[in-house]
């Protein structure tokens, strides 16, 4: 009987650790077949839809993203004006009424004057440079600590490069052509041309043809040959200077709503974080191929000739940029604070560049 009755027992040990063992396999099965929580984001932009180059990277994001989570997270991309004007971005990630934004950081200088360190300053540093400062030098962190007040967490979001001086409608022989010029031109940069009697304009991209062209503005600028020959701007001022004394290598930006970031799983978060730093890559190497090109034929099909700057406008433009940091540090913490870390970064990245860099290019 005992023999027995320990048979019937094992018997049904055994009958109820299959049983267990089978309801374990049939969970495990079911929570992986178990359809994974979806997200869908709205990234509206300062320039119009698809435009060369500043309109590809969201474009080229939204498709990273869209890629490597497997359609988990969704990015669709708006231009300016199609759900806010290009102005409003940073306002709409602030409110949440997007997840995402494209612009430049200097857009945003009246709500924060230490923003445009973060775009270009006027004979700063270069694209390789600024991503140095940012990834490697405590720029980003500086520049997270800025926005965080109002729940928006910017990232690098592509780089121009170095840009042309830009359009203008007159020839520029001195100083003395300055004065009353009313070009535009946004940021530091602005401030500095205000410095040396001009006046700054802000306008949206896509308001910058039409303003030239019936003689809203004396000039502009823009980016480079890339995006200038795509908006036609040889057709609405005859003469373009070069280099870019403004922005020598400007620094577009992601804006992302924090509490939609920090909602999404851990890896949904290091996906939007992955992509956007290949974005913002990507962005300067087109930049470095496409403008060759475009160059050559507005060089060469469209009759462009290209003219520097003089050296004593050059030179009064640099005297003037200084006096205006000073200003701007002496009028805010903030921009004192985050301008003597750029700085600071700069000076050595200048004297190794010296060095290596601008050593080379003179070799060659």
């Amino acid at each position: 009987m005992k023999k027995m009755l320990l048979a019937v027992m094992g018997l049904g040990m055994a009958l109820g650790l299959s049983g267990c063992q089978d309801n374990t396999q049939s969970n495990t099965t079911a929570a992986q077949a178990a359809p994974q929580q979806t997200y869908e984001w709205k990234l509206v932009t300062s320039w119009p839809k698809n435009f060369p180059g500043l309109g590809q990277a969201p474009e080229t994001f939204a498709e990273y993203v869209n890629e490597m989570s497997g359609g988990r997270l969704t990015v669709k991309v708006f231009g300016a004006g199609e759900l806010v004007p290009g102005f409003e971005v940073f306002d709409a990630v602030a409110q949440g009424t997007a997840q995402m934004g494209h612009a430049g950081a200097y857009y945003w200088k009246g709500k924060m004057p230490a923003a445009p360190i973060f775009s270009a300053i006027p004979f700063g540093m270069n694209a390789q440079e600024m991503n140095g400062w940012l990834h490697y030098g405590g720029g980003l962190k500086l520049w997270q600590d800025l926005y965080k007040p109002f729940g928006v967490v910017p990232f690098a979001g592509g780089n121009t490069g170095v840009q042309m001086a830009g359009w203008f409608k007159k020839e520029i022989n001195s100083l003395d052509d300055f004065q009353g010029l009313k070009m535009r031109i946004p940021g530091l940069g602005g401030e500095v041309l205000k410095a040396v009697g001009g006046i700054p304009v802000t306008l949206t991209g896509g308001e910058i043809f039409t303003s030239l062209q019936t003689g809203a503005i004396d000039a502009t600028e823009w980016v480079g040959p890339y995006n200038d020959l795509a908006f036609g701007l040889f057709r609405a001022a005859d003469y373009y200077y070069t280099s870019g004394w403004h922005e020598p290598g400007t620094q577009l930006e992601f804006l992302v709503n924090e509490q939609a970031l920090n909602s999404l799983p851990s890896d949904l978060q290091a996906i939007v974080k992955v992509a956007m730093r290949a974005a913002n890559q990507d962005m300067l190497d087109e930049y470095t191929a496409r403008n060759n090109a475009a160059m050559n034929k507005l060089v060469n099909e469209h009759g462009v000739t290209v003219r520097e700057l003089p050296q004593d406008v050059i030179d009064a433009l640099r005297e003037a940029s200084a006096q205006v940091m000073a200003q701007q540090a002496e009028a805010d913490p903030d921009f004192k604070r985050i301008y003597d870390a750029y700085q600071s970064f700069f000076a050595g990245a200048k004297t190794f560049h010296g060095m290596s860099e601008q050593a080379y290019y003179n070799n060659r």
